[in-house]
Parts: C-alpha cells; sequence; structure tokens
C-alpha cells in the first residue's frame, strides 16, 4: 500500500488490488483498537482506498503505517457481499423501485408490476407453512395477500417495501454483533522470520515453525508465537490480548504471547508455543465455541416468540369476524412479537461477549453469561486467586541484641539471595526494598525441604523450620514462644535463625494478598453474592488470618486438592449456584464442577480448557468484571423484553381499532423490533467494564 494523500491527522493509501486482505471493512474496524490514537478508518475496495483518521501524532502515524506493512496482503474477494444482510438489501431496493413505479405507472402496469415483486414473498409464505408450520412469515404472506385480493397494490407494495427494509436493518443490526466478536480474532502473520544455524535469517511460513525455534519481531510485525524473549527489548502492543490499551515493555527473560504487536525495538523469541497451540489460536476458538453456544434465555425466547404467532393469528381472526374489514386484519398480521423476542437475545449476549473480550474476559458463549448472572456463591482458591505466588516480609524479629532488624535482614539475604524458593526471594527483595548492602558469607550448604547452613561474621549461621533447628541443630525457640504464637495466630510463615547453636531471630512472611482483591469481594457482594469463601490447603489460623483481612465468609482450611470438587458439590447440595476461581492443574475437577469455572490468566491449559470464564488480566477485580457484566446483561435481555412485548401490544390494539394501516403497521412494527436490536447493541458493550475498572 502507498501513501497517494495526506494532511494532519488524515491519510489515503492506495492498494495494488481491490481484492487486498487490507480493504477488508473488518481490518478498517479493527484498526482504532489495534493502534491507539487512531479515531476511525474506512475503505473502498473499489476504489483500492483506505482512508485512516488518527490523532496527528508522528507516533500514531508511524505506528499505522508498520502496522499495514507488516499484515500480509491475503486476498479478499468481497465476501462481506454474500451475506444476508447485502441479500436483503437488494430486496429492500427492488420492492422500494416497485413501489414508486407503482405510484406512477397506470393500474394495469402498477398491479402487474405489484404481483411480481409480491409473489415471491407470498411464496415464501406457503414455503414456511409447509416446512415450519405457523410463523411470521405467513403471516405476512396472508397480509399481503389480503391487499392484493382487495386490489390495493400501492398498500401492498409500501408494505412489502418496509418488510424489507426492516429485515435488511435487522440482519444488519445482528451481523454488526457477530463482527464485533470475530474482529477480536487476531490475522495471525502469514510469514516469521526464523533464525538460522548461522544467526542469519530465512522468511518462512508461520505455520512451519516449531517449539525452541528462535524467531526476530521487528517494529509493526506481528509476534507469530508463544516464546520467552532470549534477547533484545521492545515495546508491545498486548490489547488484543489483555485489554489493556497502553503498551508494555519486554526484555530479555520475560515472555510474548502470540498476536502481540512489537511498537518499536526488536525482540529474538524461542518458541514455546506454536500453530493451533498459541494464545491467539486458542483465543479464536473459543470465540468461536462461544458464538454456537446458545443460553436457555435465548432458546426460552423463541419458544415464546413462536407461542406469541398464535395471539396474533387469533387476534386477527378476532377483529375480521366483528368488523369485516380485510385492511385491519391485514395491520394486524404485519405486528408480531417474534422478531424483537428472537433477535434481541442473540444480539445482547454477542455484544456482551465482545465487551467483554474488549475488557480481558473471555466468556464460553450465552450460557457463561447466563451461569454467571444466576450465582449466589463465588469461592475462590486461594493461592494465584487472592493471593499471588509469592510472599511478603511483614516481620523481622531479633530475640537479643546480637544483631539489629537490619543486621538480621541483610546476612539472612545474602544467604538466601542463591536459593530458588518464594521464602528466599521474598527476603532478599525485602532487603532491597530497604537499600541493605550484602554480608560476606562462606560457601552455603542446602539441606533440602529443611534449611540452609553457613559461616559469616566467625559464626555459624542456621537458617530454617523450627523442626529443622530443634531436632537436627538442637535449638530450641521455646524462649520466643509468645511472639511465635502471636505471628502463627496472624496467619504468618515463620522462618527461624540461630548463630553459633543459640537462637537469633525470626523472619515472619505472609502471602503477598492482591491489592485489589478486597474492592473485588465488595463489588462482588454489591452485585448480588451472599456468600465468598475461601479454599485453601493451609492451615486454620492462616486461612481464618486471610478471610478476616478481606471479609470472607466460609473458609475451607487445610483441604487436598481432591477435595476441591466435592467442597462444590455439597455448597451446591445446599441449594447455591456457585463459582469456583482456580488457576492450576488439580483445579480442573472443581471448575467443571461448579456452575461457573473462572480460570485466572496464568492458569494451566487444563485449567483454562475446562472453565467456563478466562481471565486474560491478572487481577482479580476481573471476576467482580465478569459478574457486573453478566448480571447487566440479563437485565437488558428482560428490559428488552417488556419494551418489545408492552409497544407490540398497543400497536396491535391501534390496528385492530383501525388506527393504523397496514403500511402504517409495518413502519412501526419494524421501528420497535430495530429499537430494540439499538438497545441490545449498546447496552450489551456498555454492560462490559473497562479494563482499568
Amino acid at each position: 500500500m502507498q501513501i497517494v494523500h495526506e494532511i494532519c491527522g488524515r491519510m489515503r493509501l492506495r492498494a495494488e488490488s481491490p481484492h487486498d486482505g487490507r480493504l477488508a471493512p473488518a481490518f478498517a474496524a479493527a484498526l482504532p483498537e489495534r493502534v491507539a490514537g487512531v479515531l476511525g478508518a474506512r475503505t473502498n475496495p473499489a476504489a483500492r482506498s483506505l482512508v485512516v483518521r488518527h490523532d496527528g501524532s508522528p507516533k500514531t502515524r508511524e505506528a499505522v503505517l508498520r502496522l499495514i506493512a507488516g499484515t500480509p496482503a491475503t486476498p479478499w474477494m468481497g465476501q462481506d457481499e454474500k451475506r444476508p444482510a447485502s441479500r436483503r438489501r437488494s430486496a429492500a431496493m427492488v420492492s422500494g423501485a416497485a413501489m414508486v413505479a407503482g405510484f406512477l405507472l397506470p393500474l394495469p402496469w402498477s398491479a402487474a408490476l405489484t404481483w411480481v415483486v409480491v409473489a415471491p414473498a407470498m411464496a415464501r409464505g406457503v414455503s414456511a407453512l409447509l416446512t415450519k408450520g405457523l410463523c411470521v412469515e405467513v403471516l405476512d404472506s396472508v397480509a399481503l395477500g389480503v391487499a392484493m385480493s382487495r386490489g390495493a397494490y400501492g398498500t401492498a407494495a409500501t408494505t412489502l417495501t418496509m418488510l424489507r427494509t426492516g429485515e435488511y436493518l435487522e440482519s444488519r443490526t445482528s451481523e454488526t454483533a457477530t463482527d464485533l466478536l470475530r474482529r477480536l480474532i487476531v490475522r495471525p502473520a502469514a510469514t516469521a522470520w526464523r533464525e538460522t544455524p548461522d544467526r542469519g535469517l530465512e522468511e518462512v511460513p508461520a505455520e512451519t515453525l516449531a517449539v525452541n525455534d528462535v524467531v526476530v519481531v521487528g517494529p509493526g510485525e506481528t509476534v507469530p508465537i508463544d516464546g520467552q524473549i532470549v534477547s533484545g527489548a521492545a515495546t508491545v502492543n498486548e490489547a488484543f490480548l489483555t485489554g489493556e490499551a497502553v503498551p508494555v515493555d519486554r526484555e530479555a527473560g520475560g515472555r510474548v504471547l502470540s498476536g502481540s504487536i512489537v511498537e518499536e525495538g526488536r525482540l529474538r523469541i524461542r518458541a514455546i508455543h506454536v500453530g493451533g497451540a498459541t494464545t491467539m489460536a486458542r483465543i479464536a476458538r473459543f470465540i468461536e465455541a462461544a458464538m454456537e453456544r446458545k443460553p436457555e434465555v435465548q432458546t426460552s425466547s423463541r419458544r415464546l416468540a413462536d407461542q406469541r404467532i398464535l395471539i396474533t393469528l387469533g387476534l386477527g381472526v378476532i377483529t375480521f369476524a366483528v368488523t369485516r374489514n380485510a385492511s385491519r386484519l391485514a395491520s394486524v398480521f404485519l405486528i408480531d412479537y417474534a422478531c424483537a423476542l428472537k433477535l434481541g437475545v442473540p444480539v445482547a449476549i454477542e455484544s456482551a461477549i465482545y465487551g467483554g473480550a474488549k475488557a480481558g474476559i473471555l466468556i464460553k458463549g450465552g450460557r457463561g453469561i447466563e451461569a454467571l448472572a444466576a450465582i449466589d456463591t463465588v469461592v475462590f482458591d486461594k493461592t494465584g486467586t487472592l493471593t499471588a505466588s509469592e510472599l511478603d516480609v511483614t516481620d523481622v524479629f531479633p530475640v537479643d541484641d546480637r544483631c539489629s532488624e537490619e543486621q538480621l535482614l541483610a546476612l539472612l539475604a545474602s544467604l538466601e539471595e542463591h536459593a530458588r524458593h518464594p521464602v528466599a526471594a521474598a527476603i532478599v527483595e525485602e532487603a532491597q526494598r530497604r537499600r541493605l548492602g550484602h554480608v560476606s558469607h562462606e560457601d552455603v550448604d542446602f539441606i533440602v525441604a529443611h534449611g540452609l547452613i553457613s559461616e559469616a561474621n566467625g559464626q555459624r549461621i542456621v537458617v530454617g523450620s523450627r523442626h529443622f533447628q530443634e531436632e537436627h541443630e538442637n535449638v530450641s525457640f521455646s524462649g520466643e514462644a509468645a511472639a511465635i504464637a502471636r505471628l502463627e495466630s496472624e496467619g504468618k510463615i515463620l522462618l527461624y535463625a540461630a548463630f553459633d547453636g543459640a537462637p537469633a531471630g525470626l523472619i515472619g512472611l505472609r502471602d503477598h494478598v492482591r491489592p485489589e482483591a478486597a474492592a473485588a469481594i465488595a463489588r462482588l457482594r454489591d452485585s448480588g453474592i451472599t456468600c465468598i469463601a475461601l479454599l485453601s490447603g493451609d492451615r486454620e489460623a492462616k486461612a481464618q488470618a486471610l478471610a478476616a483481612e478481606l471479609g470472607v465468609d466460609r473458609v475451607f482450611a487445610e483441604r487436598r486438592p481432591e477435595e476441591k470438587a466435592e467442597i462444590i458439590r455439597s455448597l451446591q447440595a445446599a441449594g447455591r449456584r456457585v463459582a469456583f476461581v482456580g488457576d492450576g492443574v488439580n483445579d480442573a475437577p472443581a471448575l467443571v464442577a461448579a456452575d461457573v469455572g473462572i480460570a485466572m490468566p496464568r492458569g494451566v491449559d487444563l485449567a483454562r480448557a475446562t472453565a467456563d470464564v478466562i481471565l486474560l488480566r491478572d487481577s482479580i477485580g476481573a471476576v467482580a468484571d465478569a459478574r457486573v457484566l453478566s448480571a447487566r446483561t440479563l437485565a437488558l435481555i428482560r428490559s428488552n423484553f417488556r419494551w418489545a412485548v408492552g409497544l407490540n401490544t398497543l400497536l396491535f390494539v391501534a390496528a385492530a381499532s383501525g388506527y393504523a394501516s397496514p403500511a402504517v403497521s409495518a413502519v412501526i412494527h419494524n421501528g420497535v423490533t430495530l429499537a430494540t436490536l439499538g438497545r441490545a447493541v449498546i447496552g450489551g458493550r456498555a454492560s462490559a467494564v473497562p479494563a482499568n475498572s
């Protein structure tokens, strides 16, 4: 693509072929979401043109050009023209032209032309009656037949035009909701730059990449694999994966996911997941599956809509029997509840799934939304949900004046800095936070599952558990019983230090509680959740301390992994509708057993595969966001139901009373349906909570 015209904040690019994939409407629609600062974009395939409006920033301009250059010009054949909305638009234009011509032509010509355009619609009604039974198409066909039999050709043509226009607009609205979902599926990179054994680069098809291949990704290019950064640094846009619009910095040692876009810098990445195993491929499959899962509310709305057709038929028959007025009969038959009820639910569901995904929440279809809105209990598996998989140092307690708090912490951090254990990492991090210096020491002897032994300042240093100190080193900490009891009652993990065979100090640590956990629990309560439960393998005292801090109602402590699903089932047996939040391999049975399984973003593949909801943001607040989104969506569906039934009922009365002609009935009825669909699209997207909530 080449720039053919540009002013500040606007540029027009031209492709070599009208079938260039970057001219597809979906590509233009996704530009504002893929590049921060883009205000809008539109395409004209016939003119081979792409117009992009942006904030005028040179950085935004360069980001757009890099993205366009990095997107393959995959042939696009204008598939959108084959969709139902396009066909119905053509049908509406034909019937509209016939309507206008009918008013201008002499009666014989007008009648013949009207029969030509109306006959297919009436035939469709007969076919529907034979295949589906009594339905909306049958009622429309009867209404058109009544008008034609009375010689009201203008009324018939006008009514058909209104029906066709309404069908087109309904299809367009429904397809818009579906397009919003499909827009979330990032087009994979067609090729990748793979590193050769001699450190050269070769361009290869992305699907040929294998695990452990090293690929190089530069500015404007899409990461084709999930992998670990070997070298380099870059600013990466992960908006399609996490919902976070602000680009993040990635450097050697970190991980990047497929679908991310490198905005600045260059990365060498070793492949961990390729092809169908990548995050982008899994999300694509997830979204496709979500679009196929129909909720009970959608099934029931369709069933209710079909039942309401009998009301239309009965009211029409009664109206004609009383008034003997065929025009009123036609007016009544042009009104039904089915359109708004059948179309409104899937549009609201798809819009909500789109809004959730934009906020970093993937929900497996309407059933997931429906179930999430109905829960009254949320059970958190402690580690990885309410707490992160790391520890914080809370207490440094020297037992005598041989060393100060800072000296004790500095010494232990110096000894622990080579250990690969969460306790060691927490102690080292706390010493660094306090800017404590390194203490020289001899070689460290690590005793697996017990502690360590070394020498420093001429003293023999032993650090480890109380059991290790008292059973193996004969060091008694009974003199510190009061301090130990207090720290343990607060749910702390204790590390014991001894110098030359005598107690020297204690280090208290606790799980790192996510800072947003308390607020998330409060929001869950505000959304109607009546019971918050904590499931943990920790000691009772430790679990109770965390529960008291966060306001958790029930605690299941000292539980084995295999007991998780049993606890979920016991809550369900008590009449509760339960959501379970977890992230580990041993969480999969509980995720399946729960009414709604919610997997954290760092969860293993098995946990994510069995969950109904997958969080792409590493924030427990996303659990509350998902609940609020689902509750608002179901409330919107119920509101739309009342709206559609109420207005159509008033229209029935007007039609039966002779205040609404067939044409007016068709216009108002289609207007009600479109208004309902519009509320579903706008309301469904508005129900999503922003990613930074």
